[in-house]
């Protein structure tokens, strides 16, 4: 069964999209709707747009949109019936379960659960005869019991059956452990083995407590060093970060982002508490969203090896884009965050909140960076590097921050800041021009239908396809007008499959009297729901008359009576007479 379209209006209705999104992003009032930056790409100009008057909501700039649901299935990476569980207990609702097919929701409720167990088993093994080299390595590693036990720390032992015997004694089938990405199946398909054996195991633990995942580092040479669970139906790599759930009560709004799980833990042991890592890939845009809910200010602690670096110089990037402020901390004689603690011993802690503090922010250390590059010593070199310079700083969006940089640049380098400031202005109208040019470009992408996923005959069919479009959001807005649309047009009539679709599951739920888009996020895909989003958002562009309505008709029945090239190569004489008289009756 499914939940009942009066329950979902009823919650839809006690779940404001206005106040249930500014809970996570700041909104602004402009006219009837709300704009923001949008929570789900970074971006300097707002482009995340809230339409009060039917609870939806679209971003220009990345593409999605839906409704309340699916904004929070989206934002807090839930599936439809956890979100509705998600909204109901918020609203004060309970959802019927005998309304509810939720064979996936309780799928992942018991991989929370078969992880929650793996946990427990991995933390008794490692204090159990077959952990004792795994809990001395921790221990050499200068972790304390305490933290070991606050981060759950454990041992996965040197034998392939030896978690998948304990989960199934506890009730475990085959099917939830392989969900849960802790066993898979052997080579010869007879029966299935650990994932993780013999290495020391990291629980990673999501915002609301659940183990949704275990990364596994070996104590030998062998590789991989490290081994995480892949993607599974409770965790993504990608949109996660290990120890966010004890850095988000750390009490401040600044995140320490360390390159892996030692760094934060011994990090964290040592007083900063605000450390988080990604999970085995490189930093995400979503990952850096996730942070910005947390802070204002990220410190990136990577290693000072090539490698580090490079991280770091993409991280900066990302970082900026989503709006966040960034420093960047330099450890002495290039050791990564764990090794200098250790180093420093007694006064590991310290010696780390002074290089905390003292760390310069990304134009800093970009330009430091930069300068390593060339022998500033010469002509050549100079030019070399303040060209590249100045690229740097037309890259910030504050003129008052260019001037400061401009400042410490000219008295580095021995020249007048003046043609430094000319130089950034020269290169930030360069860089201008050329986001306008690709924003252009991309815009013409768009409109010409060429990245449609949804409607993959939009780009051939485009005249059509606008009209049949703008019937479709005519129609959600103004549902007592389907009557009079039913007596000049029928689903027949629509020339893509896609908008035939919509116009037919809109017009039943009209005629049944139910509102148009109460269930969209339980009948479609998220990409079809934001498909349909950017479909509905056109209509505060529309003119909302039956004037405008003919037009849509008209061109819709126009479009669908044209031939395609294949057609009229294969027509008989009799059907080719038949279509060419009547294109010539319409322009007569």
């Amino acid at each position: 069964m499914r939940i009942s379209d009066d329950f979902i209006s009823e919650l839809k209705y006690r779940s404001d999209i206005s106040d249930i999104a500014s809970s996570y992003m700041q909104l602004k009032r402009r006219g009837r709707n709300l704009v923001g930056l949008c929570p789900f790409h970074g971006e300097k100009t707002p482009s995340f747009n809230i339409y009060t008057e039917n609870g939806s909501f679209y971003c220009f700039g990345c593409g999605a949109g839906g409704d309340v649901i699916t904004f929070i299935m989206k934002i807090e990476n839930l599936d439809y019936v956890e979100a509705v569980k998600f909204l109901a207990q918020r609203a004060g609702m309970t959802v019927p379960e005998d309304a509810v097919d939720d064979s996936m929701g309780k799928l992942r409720t018991r991989v929370f659960e078969a992880n929650r167990e793996a946990a427990r088993f991995y933390y008794g093994k490692l204090y159990s005869s077959e952990g004792k080299a795994a809990l001395s390595y921790l221990h050499s590693r200068a972790l304390t019991d305490k933290t070991i036990t606050r981060f759950g720390l454990g041992y996965s032992p040197d034998n392939r059956f030896a978690l998948t015997n304990h989960l199934k004694s506890k009730g475990f089938s085959d099917s939830e452990l392989i969900a849960a990405n802790l066993v898979f199946k052997s080579r010869s398909g007879n029966s299935v083995i650990d994932r993780f054996v013999n290495r020391v195991m990291f629980p990673i633990i999501d915002l609301r407590g659940n183990v949704i995942a275990f990364g596994g580092r070996i104590m030998s040479d062998q590789k991989p060093k490290y081994l995480n669970t892949s993607d599974t139906i409770v965790f993504n790599k990608s949109h996660n970060l290990f120890s966010l759930n004890n850095a988000k009560n750390s009490g401040t709004r600044r995140l320490i982002l360390c390159e892996g799980y030692m760094d934060v833990i011994a990090v964290n042991q040592a007083g900063f508490a605000d450390a988080v890592a990604t999970l085995g890939t490189a930093l995400t845009t979503e990952q850096a969203m996730l942070m910005k809910r947390y802070c204002d200010e990220v410190v990136i602690c990577y290693d000072a090896d090539e490698a580090g670096q490079k991280a770091t110089q993409r991280a900066i990037s990302i970082l900026r884009n989503v709006g966040l402020v960034v420093r960047v901390l330099s450890i002495p004689d290039g050791k990564d965050p764990d090794e200098f603690i250790r180093k420093n011993g007694d006064k590991g802690a310290a010696a780390f909140k002074n290089i905390l503090e003292n760390s310069g922010n990304d134009v800093e250390y970009r330009l430091f960076k930069l300068k390593q590059n060339y022998d500033t010593n010469t002509a050549e070199g100079k030019f070399a590097y303040l060209n590249q310079a100045v690229k740097v700083l037309s890259s910030l969006d504050n003129s008052m921050e260019q001037d400061i940089y401009a400042s410490k640049l000219a008295k580095e380098v021995s020249v007048e800041k003046n043609t430094i400031l000319e130089q950034i202005k020269k290169s930030s109208r360069n860089k201008y021009y050329n986001d306008r040019k690709a924003e252009f470009s991309k815009l013409q992408t768009k409109m010409s239908g060429r990245d449609d996923k949804i409607n993959a005959e939009h780009s051939k069919k485009l005249r059509a396809t606008i009209a049949e479009q703008n019937l479709i959001a005519f129609l959600i807005n103004n549902p007592d007008k389907l009557k009079l649309v039913k007596t000049q047009l029928s689903a027949d009539d629509f020339v893509t499959d896609f908008n035939r679709n919509l116009y037919l599951y809109f017009s039943n739920r009209i005629k049944d009297n139910k509102e148009p888009l109460t269930t969209l996020s339980a009948d479609f895909t998220s990409d079809e729901v934001s498909a349909i989003a950017s479909i509905i958002s056109k209509y505060s562009q529309l003119a909302a008359t039956d004037t405008a309505l003919n037009e849509y008709i008209n061109t819709i029945k126009e479009e669908s009576s044209r031939l395609s090239g294949d057609a009229i190569a294969s027509a008989s004489n009799d059907e080719l007479g038949s279509y060419l008289k009547k294109l010539k009756e319409k322009h007569m």
